[in-house]
């Protein structure tokens, strides 16, 4: 996965506030299990407010740590002005790579068994970055006769 990234970077660790109207804090126990999506049911703002913590449409969550971990989510830019909490990992996909398709192998029976396997703690089970970025994806190759839309 590492090759379709511009990198991951881990999420802001403030407390979450009453929901101010605009700014949405998206925590681990905000992602869907079942669709992956926000679960707008009980909104909240982080205290504090930090722009470099925000996401672009297109990225990627992952949680890194506890019984949600390896739990994905893909932000899109109808779920509004939204930071991410500090147990969640951001992947930003590169532009000649389709989010949709990154995304989607998260809901493959082989990335669960890789979350599985690799989570594995004597703790509390948990992924890093450096981990995620060994997860094996095939996606099309490119030719220069054609010109795959993935």
């Amino acid at each position: 996965m590492g090759e379709t990234l511009t990198g991951f970077e881990y999420g802001l660790n403030t407390p979450a506030t009453d929901y101010d109207g605009i700014n949405k804090y998206l925590r681990i126990t905000d992602i869907d299990d079942v669709s992956h999506k926000f679960d707008i049911s009980h909104l909240t703002s982080p205290k504090l407010k930090d722009d470099n913590y925000l996401l672009a449409n297109g990225d990627i969550l992952f949680a890194r740590t506890g019984a949600s971990v390896g739990k994905s989510y893909r932000y899109s830019n109808i779920d509004g002005k939204v930071y991410y909490a500090g147990f969640l990992i951001k992947a930003h996909i590169k532009d000649h790579f389709s989010t949709n398709f990154i995304f989607d192998t998260t809901l493959l029976p082989r990335y669960h068994y890789f979350v599985q396997v690799t989570s594995m703690r004597s703790g509390q089970p948990g992924i890093n970055a450096k981990e995620y970025q060994k997860y094996i994806i095939y996606t099309p190759r490119r030719t220069n006769k054609t010109r795959l839309a993935i």
